[in-house]
This record gives C-alpha cells, sequence and structure tokens, in this order.
C-alpha cells in the first residue's frame, strides 16, 4: 500500500510550553496524584489554547502550540500565565518564535495507530524550544521575528491590561548560526528580567536588570519612592541648618551631645579647614 506524505511550508508562530520541576513533582507527591494535577492542568491549558485559535502539536511535561498570529500566541501565554499556575500551583516557562515551519500532516491509518495528525518540522522548532529552554519560572520569551510580528497588531481586546515588552539581550543558541535578540513580555517588573546561561545558550550582552519606570509602579511602590526620597532631603536639609552647629566641639560640648559618633563631621571640618595646606603639600611634592 503506497501512502502521500502531505507537507506544507508555512509562517506560524512556534509556542514551547515547559513545566517547571515536573519531574521533581512527581517524586515527592507520587505519580496518582501528579496524574490528577497534570490532567487538570491539560485540560485547562486546551481550553485557552482553542479560545485564542492555537493548534496542539505535541504534549509531554508540557505542550508544542501552534498559531497563525503571533499577537494570538501571547496572550495565550500571558493569560495561561495570570490564571493557571495560581489555580495549579505549578510554574511554567514559555517560549515564542516565528518563522517559516514545515507542517506535516500524517496518513489517517497512521493517525488511527495513534500518531500524531499533525507535526512540525524545521529550525524554527529548534529556535522555539532554545528560547523556552532560557525562560525562568512564570516568564514569557520571544525572539525578535516574534516580537516584529507582534508589533503589527500591538494590542487587542485579549491582551491584559498593564502588559509591557522589554528587550532583554542578545544570545547565542547552540546550533544555530546567528545569535539571537531576545524580547520578555510580562505584567509585573520580576517577569520581565534578562535571564542568565543555560546549558544550551550563551548570553552576549544585554541590561542586567529591568527597572520599572516611574508610570508602571504600584501604589505601594510609588508611596515608599517618595518617602525615601523625601527623607534623604529632609537628612540633607537638617545638615545643612544644622551644620554650625554639629561642627563645633564648643557647642556639642556644651549641649553634653558630644561623642564619637561626630568624628567623621571632626575629620570633615579638619579637611575643609586644611584643605589649602594640603594642596601647598601635594604640589611641593607632586
Amino acid at each position: 500500500m503506497k501512502y502521500e506524505l502531505k507537507m506544507q511550508e508555512k509562517f506560524l508562530a512556534i509556542v514551547l510550553l515547559d513545566l517547571v520541576g515536573s519531574t521533581k513533582f512527581v517524586q515527592k507527591y507520587g505519580a496518582m496524584h501528579a496524574a490528577r494535577l497534570f490532567q487538570a492542568h491539560d485540560r485547562l491549558t486546551r481550553s485557552l489554547c482553542y479560545k485564542f485559535n492555537g493548534r496542539e502539536i505535541d504534549r509531554s511535561d508540557g505542550f508544542l502550540l501552534s498559531f497563525d498570529r503571533t499577537i494570538d500566541a501571547v496572550n495565550f501565554a500571558l493569560c495561561y500565565q495570570r490564571d493557571i499556575p495560581p489555580k495549579t500551583k505549578l510554574k511554567c516557562r514559555i517560549g515564542i518564535h516565528w518563522g517559516k515551519i514545515i507542517e506535516v500532516t500524517q496518513d489517517d491509518v497512521f493517525v488511527a495507530a495513534n500518531a500524531k495528525k499533525v507535526e512540525l518540522e524545521g529550525i524554527s522548532k529548534n529556535i522555539a524550544a532554545r528560547t523556552m529552554s532560557l525562560c525562568q519560572g512564570d516568564q514569557v520569551l520571544l525572539t525578535k521575528e516574534a516580537m516584529d510580528s507582534v508589533r503589527r497588531y500591538n494590542v487587542n481586546m485579549h491582551t491584559p491590561k498593564n502588559t509591557k515588552y522589554t528587550c532583554v539581550g542578545l544570545y547565542k543558541f547552540k546550533g544555530v548560526a546567528e545569535p539571537q535578540v531576545l524580547y520578555a513580555v510580562g505584567i509585573t517588573i520580576e517577569s520581565l528580567q534578562p535571564p542568565p546561561d543555560s546549558e544550551k545558550v550563551k548570553r552576549l550582552g544585554g541590561p542586567k536588570k529591568i527597572k520599572a519606570r516611574l508610570r508602571d509602579k504600584r501604589i505601594k511602590e510609588l508611596f515608599w519612592w517618595f518617602i525615601i526620597r523625601l527623607a534623604i532631603l529632609e537628612i540633607v536639609y537638617f545638615l545643612y541648618e544644622g551644620w554650625p552647629f554639629f561642627s563645633s566641639k564648643f557647642h556639642r560640648q556644651m549641649w553634653g551631645i558630644d561623642g564619637w559618633w561626630f568624628l567623621p563631621i571632626d575629620a570633615l571640618v579638619w579637611f575643609i579647614n586644611n584643605f589649602d595646606k594640603l594642596l601647598e603639600y601635594l604640589g611641593r611634592y607632586m
């Protein structure tokens, strides 16, 4: 019997989703408990994938998914990280790449024997896998190609509020010729931090830390941002106004507050009073 192999070349958003510490979880809680939790996780993930018009390609301790539009893949990843880990208590990392891929459709006779209906072949799948392997827990990373594709749509009605994108650096993937510029997408500043090297990915450069912009800070963060700076200004003003008193040993002794804690001020006063002499000495011997 002769079978015809159906292959189609197309551009797709490839998503690799991996549960962090799944093997350790099975060892700790046992196969039966882990199986129940993983099945609950998979049902939630599949429902969310279908909501964003995605397709499940493969499943192990995570998922290989494909989307026709990168913005749908990003919205799936953001909604997943926001909604599913709090329910399952399982951390996940997600890598997204937009690129050319070969979509292979298997013959029905093999599908009947439990083969996967659709498979993906090509370097784009490897790049997505390398991107995912670099992620920290609860993080979503995109390649430059995926980021460029997202920019065409920017946001839509399904994109969570306060979504932020940032470049996290340049990385060299094992087995991939060209270095890859990677971006993080998330809602919290913690999810946007540059990941370190991994076994198969080397960091070549980029920001060491991503800081929150003032407009992105929460009310509590803004409160402490202003309090700390106000306290610094108060200290500076207090020292400025009280300098004639604090710099005078006579006044301190008269008020009975003199002590070793004023030694830095005494040293500064001595330095100011003898600055000209120090310059003269340095000019004489240098």
